[in-house]
């Protein structure tokens, strides 16, 4: 996963969300499917694709998948 388009992709198909790419940087509350199973199901679909743990702490804290994403590329 590189790109956010990998990402928006990821989330698609590993989460089963029909997620545009807009809707990235908008609050998780406005998300109309969003609940914190998405999010337990997110890390680690996100760690099976970058190989690596990722700081589950500060992913709880982040108000948009873009700020996930930011989290994601990062670490």
């Amino acid at each position: 996963m590189h790109t956010i388009d990998d990402f928006v992709r990821l989330v698609r198909d590993e989460l089963g969300m029909p997620l545009e790419e807009h809707q990235v940087s908008a609050d998780l509350d406005q998300l109309p499917e969003w609940d914190s199973l998405y999010l337990l199901k997110l890390v680690t679909a996100l760690e099976q694709a970058t190989g690596r743990s990722l700081p589950v702490g500060r992913l709880l804290e982040a108000r948009s998948l873009g700020e996930i994403y930011q989290l994601a590329a990062r670490t």
